[in-house]
């Protein structure tokens, strides 16, 4: 049955906008003819997001379609690592599996880091064979973030030929260098790596444009790079793609690729270039099947009031109505649990530290970013112990490997904020051990506690008082619907803001003070980790 659509029509691959009438036959564009008539509304392209880890929304990829396509996006470039590094292989075709049940675009890619380094207890391994078997398969489109910038600079075999299988498979291949620059970028990316992610500064985003690299403007619901990136949209349009990294439940529901969109477009910036950002320059890049508004095309497009108030009216995809007006028609997928989960509860006792000096190395977390600083400051001592300090804001961090019984790994971080209690969580990027950050012992022992009989979750302990969004799902998804995920992690933020912390996403920031391939101090199940120069440090100087 044929379908027909009168709308003003912006085409992204001629650069003009007309009234047009579009007719729609079996989910494809057969007919594009212009009209006289003056529409009320626009059609275009739908939202792609350029590069997601769908598993930080909590939500399995069916709930994640369900509430995205609310803001326009039609399809999603997904890197599987964060289940990967749970359950190896079985968790990427967990992720396949799950999202072939909705209506929406996923294209997943082959996790190139499982683990992300040797210096972190993972529960899985996936080698260079495994790569070369997950790039075969049609699901997987591209090699996801090569997060081993030192490995391709300094030509690490098994991380050469997972290179050279993308290359063979003629796939893509993602980059993740943050602040490299110079002639170790210029080795990196001549590797065959063709786009970052991870630009923090206009500078080295700049550098990396002029090296022909394309750049992916970030905004997610930790790391927020838009206002410092979004300037070179004018001089390099056809280098620039719109993504969001990491987006927490209560902020997807708010908006997605949507907010970089009305945000760019209310900075000035050429409609097209915006727009071209947000679907066209991805599809190109991925060699993507997604509609574009043209005849022959998916009808993938979505249909907003106007373009200076940029709303969401109605999102199509091959065809389907699959959203209108903030309404969903996508319906919750039930998944099965899988997990690997395997350690004992704690004791209080299991969170000491003895002091070995008046001077300590601490992290010092930076609202908004993923990097972190490298900060030394005096301890508090109490009866031989160090402990939290909360006068200076200098909180006890630790990491509690969650995959078999071992002993905690213990720093200090700064900018948390706490006056009382403990927040944890096990989303704790690369390996979703557990991290925990407290004002005391009791209550870092509570909330770790709470996650481990849930057998994954996020928590928040004080004296009083324990709460806990389990995620059973590889012990970083729920099998809730995203509402209901949204409403449990708007209690945890505010009573982790309640209980003291001044970050924006305690939570989110929280989980990638255990990412070692993100500069400059992190801590590991295994220790205190220095990722500038690639090894452990010490806690006590």
């Amino acid at each position: 049955m044929a379908l027909t659509f009168t709308s003003n029509l912006i085409d992204l691959v001629s650069k003009e906008t007309y009234p047009a009438q579009v007719t729609v036959t079996d989910g494809k564009i057969t007919a594009i003819e212009k009209t006289s008539e003056s529409p009320d509304t626009y059609i275009l392209p739908g939202f792609i997001d350029a590069h997601v880890h769908i598993e930080s929304s909590m939500l399995v990829p069916s709930e994640f379609a369900r509430i995205a396509v609310q803001h326009g996006t039609v399809g999603t470039i997904s890197d599987p690592h964060e289940i990967a590094n749970v359950l190896g292989i079985p968790g990427v075709e967990f992720m396949i599996d799950n999202a072939s049940q909705v209506p929406f675009h996923f294209y997943f890619g082959a996790p190139s880091c499982v683990p992300a380094t040797n210096f972190e207890t993972a529960g899985a391994r996936i080698d260079a064979d495994d790569i070369d078997t997950l790039l075969s398969r049609k699901e997987i489109i591209y090699l996801a973030e090569m997060m081993n910038f030192p490995g391709v600079i300094y030509n690490d075999d098994e991380v050469l030929k997972k290179l050279a299988s993308a290359k063979k498979h003629q796939k893509p291949i993602d980059g993740h260098a943050p602040g490299l620059m110079g002639e170790e970028m210029k080795t990196y990316f001549n590797a065959g790596i063709t786009t970052d992610h991870e630009c923090f500064g206009y500078q080295e985003a700049l550098e990396k444009l002029q090296h022909g690299i394309k750049i992916m403007i970030r905004e997610g619901s930790a790391a927020k790079n838009f206002e410092t990136l979004i300037p070179l949209l004018k001089d390099y349009p056809e280098q620039i793609m719109f993504c969001c990294d990491d987006k927490h439940p209560d902020n997807l529901l708010e908006s997605h690729i949507n907010d970089h969109v009305k945000r760019a477009l209310e900075k000035g910036y050429d409609l097209y270039d915006v727009l071209r950002a947000s679907s066209y320059n991805v599809i190109k890049h991925y060699n993507l099947p997604v509609g574009l508004l043209q005849v022959g095309d998916n009808a993938d497009f979505i249909e907003i009031d106007t373009i200076q108030d940029f709303n969401i009216l109605k999102t199509y995809i091959n065809g389907e109505l699959v959203a209108e007006k903030g309404t969903s028609f996508i319906t919750s997928v039930e998944s099965p649990i899988v997990n690997n989960f395997h350690c004992s509860v704690k004791q209080p006792s299991d969170f000491k530290v003895k002091s070995e000096s008046d001077t300590i190395r601490v992290i010092e977390a930076l609202d908004g970013q993923l990097i972190s600083n490298e900060i030394v400051t005096d301890s508090l001592t109490v009866n031989g112990y160090a402990e939290s300090n909360t006068e200076e804001d200098i909180l006890k961090i630790a990491v509690v490997n969650r995959y078999y019984d071992a002993p905690a790994a213990i720093a200090f971080i700064k900018n948390v904020g706490l006056k009382a209690g403990a927040i944890a969580s096990c989303v704790a990027h690369d390996c979703h051990n557990i991290v925990v950050v407290g004002t005391n012992d009791e209550d870092m022992c509570k909330a770790v506690n709470a996650i481990i009989k849930a057998k994954g979750g996020i928590s928040l302990a004080t004296a009083t008082e324990e709460l806990v969004l389990e995620l059973p799902i590889a012990g970083i998804m729920t099998n809730l619907s995203a509402e209901e995920a949204a409403a449990a992690y708007i209690t945890l933020d505010k009573r982790a803001k309640e209980l003291g912390s001044r970050l924006k996403s305690p939570y989110m920031t929280l989980s990638f003070m255990a990412l070692l391939v993100i500069p400059e101090l992190k801590l590991s199940d295994k220790g205190l980790f220095n990722g500038r120069k690639f090894e452990f440090t010490e806690v006590f100087i």
